[in-house]
């Protein structure tokens, strides 16, 4: 299993837990769907998310400080959200060999929509949907080594 599918089924776990609801998997629906991976509903809310799964750090044992979004993710973001009738949104999951926390926000609020900031500084500014849980998996094919 890749870390990009590993993060996709931690993603839909996290959504459950805090009570999101219709959850699909839209790569089921369409291979590779352009930005989204996920559509799920908050209360009146609908939102098409782009997931990106890393690890929290990388080879050089620095933080990994930013996951990418893509080049053409503003464009492509809109196109799914209109389809959806939904807000475009991300989901960045950082994992380390033993925790993984959930970072949530609508693409929009990002300075730059082609990136999702990973400093502690921006972390603080960001929705936490899940801080440090333990995933209890065999990390050691997708350490950064």
């Amino acid at each position: 299993m890749s870390l990009g599918s590993l993060g996709e089924l931690l993603a839909i776990r996290t959504l459950v837990f805090n009570k999101f609801v219709n959850i699909k998997f839209l790569n089921d629906l369409r291979f590779n769907h352009p930005f989204a991976d996920i559509y799920a509903e908050e209360g009146s809310q609908k939102y098409v998310i782009s997931v990106k799964a890393r690890n929290r750090y990388q080879r050089d044992k620095k933080l990994n400080a930013r996951y990418n979004l893509g080049s053409g993710c503003a464009v492509n973001a809109q196109r799914v959200a209109s389809e959806y009738d939904a807000v475009p949104a991300w989901m960045a999951i950082s994992i380390t060999d033993q925790t993984y926390s959930v970072y949530f926000g609508r693409l929009d609020s990002l300075r730059l929509p082609t990136g999702i900031p990973m400093g502690a500084s921006h972390v603080t500014k960001y929705r936490c949907l899940a801080d440090d849980q333990y995933h209890h998996l065999n990390w050691a094919p997708y350490r950064n080594e």
